[in-house]
């Protein structure tokens, strides 16, 4: 099948939400999921199987139930909406409490940060559930691993997402009965969940088969690749070039040959040219859910207003900042220092891959297009598309836009035009590659790093944004005379003289290649680089973006993590002490 159901019934996923809704609103996990459930009703390898895919359901973020946006799995408020990469965007009375985050004026009792917490919690949960039912069952030893290692996995991603957040936060396992787990020791220190991180995916990866027969179903390889991402965020370089490495030399997973081609429908699980997702959210729409349950829900802020064929509602518009990152100069390699000394104009040589990222006024929509008399004719993003241009600025956000006429879109619900079967990617194989340059660069092993990073890079020159008169002319060379709206050019590096260069390189690579996807300011915090860089944004995009004055510049002993939601500290207390410790600058 094309790709794993999200759901197999509506009723086991009511059950499970109820359980861990419960769980975290009323007094933070307190009441065992295995209270809730009739767990001898899911012994078969079939319920059990049902009760793990009520686990993946959560790699949206989203239980079926309100709008809490905060727990999009993208990160694209936490990782996005924060950085440099992108504003709110909108309008001043859409999200007015968005904008305050956005200036890095954060609070313990913001909404959203309850929300992430809470969606992450519920995902773990959800998890556990599996484990146990998995353990408990009459099960062949085949199958019993397999679950178990795709349950682990599960657990082990949505406690690396609240680590992002957070970092001192509670681990918890199949056997837990107290559900105010405290996160610190007996001394008072904070405990660090990474080791137990660590230690799910390595166990996850001996569980898992090498493949899988349904899409979306991870597999040893894909503990294996984030793994190594995890042992990249925790400075161990050299195991998570091991890591790496088995995936790159051994695994399923390639670059697509189009920069865009994982960012649409028919290819976003692979095409004839590779496969380059190594997990994302399988969306689905008018599956006969009720309600599009199962599409990219909490993405549907995300698509461009006004004119264009989404209707609403602008929410995440690319920077100046981001767009003028795609400057390069004339080896067709971004400009480190200079990229930022003006905005970027018509004249200006570009990396292909902006017009994949950002849609900008004269340039065409994917394979959007007129059909009049003349037949059909291109039609070109303008900043009618924009709800608020003089507040959010004239970009949109073109990654997550699905195609024209490709049967996507739901025929239910809110604006039925935001709801989408287009995946959400949130690990690629674009990005393996460039964590393992960056453990080779921190091993000083300086050509290894740059052949890495020249991979991602020719690939971003296999094509470009084409006139898109259909789905197939969409795609160009980019040295195509038809492409009047930009100079593209982008080139390899020939050489990486030290070490500070190459990690320069590595962390710019980043951003060009994952912009969008919710990796940015996290990448910034755990470079150390996030004070210089978003502090010098401020100071620059004030000037053209007025609403950003009465910014508050990135203070490191406030910022590097964002503060656990008052709420849950408030219901961990035991004998009136919160076991939940404050995260250091919020205590």
């Amino acid at each position: 099948m094309k790709k794993i159901r999200k759901l197999l019934t509506l009723g086991i996923v009511l059950v499970f939400a109820a359980i861990v809704i419960n769980a975290c609103s009323d007094s933070f996990l307190e009441i065992a999921p295995q209270n809730a459930l009739s767990e001898s009703n899911l012994t078969s390898v079939e319920g059990i199987d049902a009760a793990l895919l009520s686990a993946y359901s959560m790699l949206d973020g989203w239980n079926g139930s309100g709008n809490p946006w905060g727990g999009a799995q993208s990160n694209y408020l936490w990782g996005d909406i924060m950085s440099d990469d992108a504003y709110k965007g909108s309008e001043p009375t859409d999200f007015p409490d968005w904008e305050v985050l956005e200036k890095l004026t954060w609070t313990t009792t913001h909404g959203e940060l309850n929300n992430k917490f809470i969606a992450d919690y519920e995902g773990i949960a959800r998890a556990n559930a599996t484990i146990r039912l998995a353990k408990a069952g009459d099960l062949p030893e085949s199958e019993r691993n397999r679950i178990l290692g795709e349950a682990r996995f599960l657990r082990a991603h949505f406690h690396f997402d609240l680590y992002k957040m957070f970092q001192f936060i509670p681990y918890y396992f199949e056997d837990d009965i107290d559900f105010k787990k405290p996160n610190t020791d007996e001394s008072g220190n904070y405990i660090n969940p990474i080791d137990d991180i660590i230690q799910d995916f390595e166990t996850a990866s001996e569980e898992l088969p090498p493949s899988q027969s349904e899409v979306g179903r991870v597999n040893s390889y894909t503990a294996l690749s984030y793994l190594g991402k995890v042992l990249v965020y925790n400075g161990q370089w050299a195991a998570a070039k091991t890591a790496l490495d088995q995936v790159v030399d051994n695994g399923p997973f390639s670059l697509q040959d189009c920069y865009h081609d994982v960012f649409s429908v028919p290819g976003e699980n692979g095409d004839a040219s590779g496969r380059e997702s190594i997990l994302s959210f399988q969306a689905s729409v008018s599956d006969g859910t009720g309600g599009g349950e199962n599409g990219n829900h909490l993405e549907r802020l995300t698509f461009a207003h006004g004119g264009s064929p989404f209707g609403c509602c602008g929410v995440r518009q690319p920077s100046q900042n981001l767009v003028n990152a795609y400057k390069v100069d004339a080896n067709g390699l971004p400009l480190f220092d200079t990229f930022n000394d003006a905005d970027l104009t018509a004249s200006d040589a570009v990396d292909p891959r902006l017009d994949w990222i950002v849609a900008r006024e004269g340039v065409p929509v994917l394979n959007y297009y007129n059909e009049n008399e003349d037949g059909e004719n291109t039609l070109a993003y303008s900043t009618g598309w924009v709800r608020a241009p003089n507040y959010g600025g004239p970009y949109s956000n073109k990654k997550n836009m699905y195609h024209y006429n490709q049967g996507e879109v739901s025929t239910v619900g809110w604006v039925n035009t935001h709801l989408s079967s287009l995946n959400v990617h949130l690990l690629r194989y674009s990005e393996l590659l460039l964590l393992l340059a960056e453990a080779e660069a921190n091993l000083n092993n300086l050509p290894r790093a740059m052949a890495l990073v020249n991979m991602v890079r020719t690939r971003a020159g296999n094509c470009a944004q084409g006139p898109a008169t259909s789905l197939d002319a969409m795609k160009v060379d980019p040295s195509d005379p038809a492409t009047t709206w930009a100079d593209y050019n982008v080139g390899t590096y020939t050489t990486f003289p030290n070490q500070g260069y190459a990690l320069e390189a590595i962390q710019w690579e980043r951003r060009l290649e994952l912009a969008m996807e919710g990796h940015r300011f996290f990448d910034l915090r755990r470079w150390g680089i996030a004070q210089e860089v978003m502090n010098d944004y401020f100071a620059e995009e004030a000037t053209k973006r007025a609403f950003l004055t009465g910014y508050t510049p990135y203070d490191p002993s406030v910022h590097t993590y964002y503060p656990l939601p008052a709420f849950q500290v408030d219901l961990s207390k035991v004998g009136g002490e919160p076991q939940l410790r404050q995260v250091p600058g919020w205590e």
